[in-house]
């Protein structure tokens, strides 16, 4: 069992609530975005995505934190988030202009990838209504301890924003740790976001600020790297980082530097082609570190989300008592059956990710 202070159900309304952005994903298919003539439209988001696999997949109690536009395209997302079932109790509904002069709802198009072809994305989400969240704005005191959290979710794709979410990040931090409840954070460096607002040393600024207020945190080896600053030794090639123990010890830097952090995960992946992926995951917890088993030679249908999903196994195992490498193990099974199948967030089904987790093999059972 991981020994984080989680208040009991009993307690509290929501199992997890996240703070982030929702957009609109439109998905080409099997077409590209500058080509296609048509898109399929999902719901996605770094931090909801974690909320949504909770709640669909796992069963529990999420609510969402975030801001939409009041015009169609918000309704629409309302619309794909009632299918998700989280909680919209918290979603600020902003007035619309008449053409997003002020305001606007997020979009993101991206295509999937396949073979040699990496998957693309491209993000239309500047001075979207989430952007605009502004501190003293969200009733914190109300979530947390009113109605009661026991984890609370954020990363840095949230804090990128704006100049006001990552302070609004920490206000919400600050608040949740006040009142007991788990922290959260996904450092989900995306480059395209930090780029005209100060690339990789304004993210590690921002990151390194709001370490201290962290329970548990997530990344890849790309994160530690971007968004905190941290190298990982030995690292030459991408296959080594299944074994390395140079990440290891970037990971025991970490420690050293954020002591209060209780646990940290991170998946590893190489991508063989967009299509063919060796995947697995390590966690740093209670001074010892977990692996669980690679699995080799995963197929890929859509790879976006795959770290959201397995953040939402994880926080699954540990908010029901379960250990370390159980939760790791749940965490990465969960992952690699959210890339079975189209969109950000998961189809799977508990039953599902037990059978994954027993199958210790490396192909998914279907």
């Amino acid at each position: 069992m991981v020994k984080l202070p989680i208040k009991p159900k009993r307690d509290c309304m929501w199992d997890l609530v996240s703070l982030g952005e929702v957009m609109l994903r439109l998905d080409p298919g099997d077409r590209r975005i500058s080509t296609t003539r048509q898109f399929c439209a999902w719901e996605g988001g770094g931090e909801y995505n974690v909320a949504r696999g909770l709640r669909r997949c796992f069963g529990m109690d999420t609510a969402i934190v975030t801001a939409l536009a009041d015009n169609a395209v918000g309704r629409l997302l309302e619309d794909l988030m009632l299918q998700g079932g989280v909680s919209q109790k918290y979603v600020r509904w902003l007035p619309f202009d008449g053409v997003g002069r002020s305001m606007r709802n997020a979009l993101n198009f991206t295509e999937r990838g396949f073979g040699l072809r990496s998957a693309l994305g491209c993000s239309d989400r500047g001075h979207t209504a989430t952007s605009q969240i502004k501190p003293g704005e969200i009733n914190w005191e109300q979530i947390f301890r009113k109605d009661g959290t026991r984890w609370f979710h954020t990363g840095g794709i949230f804090c990128a924003l704006s100049e006001t979410t990552p302070v609004v990040a920490e206000e919400a931090m600050q608040a949740a740790k006040r009142a007991g409840t788990i922290v959260s954070y996904d450092l989900n460096y995306r480059p395209s976001l930090w780029k005209s607002i100060g690339g990789k040393a304004k993210a590690q600024e921002i990151n390194r600020h709001l370490m201290p207020l962290v329970d548990v945190l997530f990344g890849n080896e790309e994160d530690f790297t971007s968004a905190l600053g941290f190298a990982v030794p030995g690292l030459d090639d991408h296959h080594s980082q299944l074994e390395s123990a140079g990440f290891k010890s970037m990971i025991e830097s970490v420690v050293k530097l954020y002591p209060d952090i209780a646990l940290i995960a991170t998946t590893l992946r190489h991508a063989k082609t967009a299509t063919i992926n060796d995947w697995g995951a390590i966690c740093f917890c209670e001074n010892r570190f977990y692996q669980a088993p690679t699995r080799e030679n995963l197929e890929i249908y859509d790879r976006i989300g795959g770290g959201d999903s397995f953040a939402s196994g994880l926080i699954y195992g540990i908010l029901t008592g379960q250990d370390p490498q159980w939760s790791l193990e749940c965490g990465v099974a969960h992952g690699a059956l959210a890339m079975t199948t189209p969109g950000d967030t998961s189809m799977a089904t508990l039953a599902e990710v037990k059978q994954t987790m027993a199958s210790k093999t490396s192909r998914i059972e279907r």
